[in-house]
C-alpha cells in the first residue's frame, strides 16, 4: 500500500511541474492550470489511501466540500479588476492554513514532546514546525493587508511610523524568534507552554501587518509574489514536520517559482527586494486633476481626431494599464483593433511586466477578449518597435510609460525599465483625468509635444473611436 501511495505522489508531483511549465505562456496557461488541479486530485487520493481511517476520511472530505463551496463562487464571479486581491486573499489562506497546521502539530504532540517518538532527529522537525508557524502567520496577515490595500479598504499609499518602522519590525521579528527558541527548548523536556506558541503566531502576524502596511501600491506586484513564495516555503516546512511528501514537494515548487517571479518583478521595477520590504514607495494618489504642470500644458483631443490619426497609420501599438481593467475596456479595444486591421493596419499590444496590480494581469484581460497571443508583446520585445510606430494608444497606463524613469535622476522611479512610448510619432493617452498613477508621481508623457489626451471612461472613449473609424 505504501508503494501505491508513493507512486501516486510521484504522479502528482509530475503533474504539478507539468502544469507549472504550462503557465509560462498564455496559450498553454489554461491547460497548465487543469493539469496542476488534476495533480492535486491525485495527491488528495494518495493522502486518503495513506490515512486508511474511515473516520478521518469523513473529516477530510467534509473539509474538501467546504473549501469547494467557499472557493468556487468568488473564483468564477470575481471581476478581472479584482483578480489581484483574490490572489492575495487565496495566498493568505494558504499561509494561515500552514500556521494552523503547525499549531495543531504542537497540540497533538503535547508541546512537541510527541515528536521524540519519531524516527530520526527530533530537532529538525521542531525547527520546521516553528518556521512554518512564523512564516505562515506572517504570510496570512501580510496577505490580508495586501488584499485590503488592493481593494481600497486601506489607503494604497504607504502607512508607517516613520523612522521607528524598521526598529519596530526588527523587534517583532526577534520577539517571534525568541518565542520559538523558548518553545523549542521546552519541547526537549516536558513540552512547551502553549502561551509561547501563541506568542509566535501573534508576533509574526503583527510583523506581517507592519511589513506590508508601509509598502505603497506601486510595489504590490512584488509583494504578492513575495508573499506567495513565503507561503510555499512555510508549506514545505510544515510538510517536513509532518513527514508529508506532497506538502514538501508542492511547497518547494511554489516557493521556488514565487522567488524567481519576485526577483523578476523587482528587476522590472529596478528595485531590490529589500527596498520593497523597507516600504515607503508608491502613493496611489487621487489628487485633484490638473491639465498643466508649470509651463507644460496637456493637449486634449476628440474621438474623431483620434480616429483620423489611426486611420492613416501603418502600425498601432496599444499599451494597456490598470485603467483598462477598471473600465472593462478590453473588448472595446479588441473591436477597435478589428476595425484597424480591416484597413490593413497592424496592431500590437505592449505588455509591461508590472502593468496592473499583479504579474500577467494585462495578459489575462486581453486573452479574455480573445486578443491573439502572438499580438501581445513583452516589454523587451516591443520597445524597439515604438520608433517605427505611427500611433501608440495608452489605455489607463501611467507609471510603466513614464519617461522620467529614463531622464530624471531625481525621480523615485529613475532606472526602472519602462515602455518607450515617447519614441512613437504620435501618442494618444486615454484617461479619466490628469491625476497621477499608483506610484503617486506625475508623468511627463502627458505634456509631450507628440501626445494628446482623450479624457473620459476608457471603454466609452474606445467605442467612440471605433465608431468614428467605421464612419471614415
Amino acid at each position: 500500500m505504501d508503494i501505491l501511495v508513493y507512486a501516486l505522489y510521484i504522479v502528482a508531483f509530475a503533474m504539478f511541474i507539468l502544469g507549472l511549465s504550462g503557465l509560462t505562456a498564455p496559450r498553454s496557461a489554461v491547460r497548465g492550470n487543469k493539469i496542476a488541479a488534476a495533480g492535486m486530485g491525485v495527491a488528495f487520493i494518495a493522502t486518503l489511501i495513506h490515512i486508511r481511517e474511515t473516520s478521518s476520511w469523513l473529516v477530510i472530505i467534509a473539509a474538501l466540500v467546504v473549501g469547494v463551496i467557499i472557493g468556487i463562487p468568488p473564483a468564477r464571479k470575481v471581476k478581472m479588476t479584482a483578480v489581484p486581491q483574490l490572489v492575495a486573499l487565496f495566498n493568505g489562506v494558504g499561509g494561515g492554513t500552514v500556521a494552523l497546521i503547525a499549531w495543531g502539530e504542537f497540540i497533538e504532540s503535547d508541546g512537541f514532546t510527541g515528536l521524540r517518538a519519531a524516527s530520526g532527529p527530533v530537532l529538525p522537525l521542531v525547527i520546521a514546525s516553528l518556521f512554518a508557524a512564523i512564516i505562515g502567520s506572517l504570510s496570512f496577515w501580510g496577505s490580508i493587508v495586501a488584499f485590503m490595500k488592493l481593494q481600497q479598504i486601506l489607503p494604497g499609499h504607504p502607512l508607517s511610523v516613520g523612522r521607528l518602522q524598521q526598529p519596530l519590525n526588527a523587534i517583532l521579528f526577534l520577539g517571534s524568534v525568541v518565542a520559538a527558541v523558548i518553545v523549542g527548548i521546552g519541547s526537549a523536556n516536558t513540552g512547551a507552554d502553549p502561551v509561547w506558541f501563541g506568542a509566535i503566531l501573534i508576533l509574526a502576524g503583527i510583523l506581517g501587518v507592519t511589513t506590508v502596511l508601509p509598502i505603497g501600491g506601486a510595489d504590490m506586484p512584488v509583494v504578492i509574489s513575495l508573499l506567495n513564495a513565503l507561503t510555499g516555503l512555510s508549506a514545505a516546512a510544515a510538510g517536513l514536520a509532518l513527514n508529508n511528501i506532497a506538502m514538501i514537494v508542492a511547497g518547494m515548487i511554489v516557493g521556488a517559482s514565487g522567488t524567481i517571479l519576485t526577483n523578476l518583478m523587482a528587476k522590472a521595477m529596478n528595485r531590490s527586494i529589500l527596498s520593497v520590504v523597507a516600504g515607503g514607495f508608491g502613493g496611489g494618489s487621487t489628487g485633484v486633476a490638473a491639465t498643466s504642470s508649470g509651463d507644460q500644458h496637456a493637449k486634449s483631443t476628440s474621438a474623431a481626431d483620434a480616429a483620423i490619426k489611426l486611420a492613416y497609420a501603418n502600425q498601432v501599438i496599444v499599451v494597456p494599464g490598470y485603467g483598462l481593467a477598471v473600465a472593462q475596456a478590453q473588448h472595446a479595444v479588441k473591436d477597435m483593433a478589428k476595425a484597424l486591421e480591416s484597413r490593413g493596419i497592424e496592431v500590437k499590444y505592449a505588455i509591461h511586466p508590472v502593468a496592473g496590480r499583479m504579474p500577467g494581469h494585462m495578459n489575462v484581460l486581453l486573452a479574455e477578449a480573445d486578443v491573439s497571443y502572438d499580438a501581445m508583446k513583452e516589454m523587451d520585445d516591443i520597445n524597439g518597435e515604438f520608433s517605427r510606430t505611427d500611433v501608440t494608444i495608452v489605455v489607463g497606463a501611467n507609471d510603466v510609460t513614464n519617461p522620467a524613469a529614463r531622464t530624471d535622476p531625481n525621480s523615485p522611479i529613475f532606472g526602472m525599465p519602462v515602455l518607450n512610448v515617447t519614441e512613437s510619432r504620435s501618442v494618444i493617452v486615454l484617461k479619466r483625468s490628469m491625476s497621477s498613477g499608483f506610484a503617486g508621481i506625475e508623468n511627463p508623457l502627458f505634456f509631450a509635444a507628440n501626445t494628446t489626451m482623450l479624457f473620459g471612461d476608457a471603454k466609452k472613449s474606445v467605442a467612440q473611436v471605433t465608431e468614428e473609424l467605421k464612419a471614415l
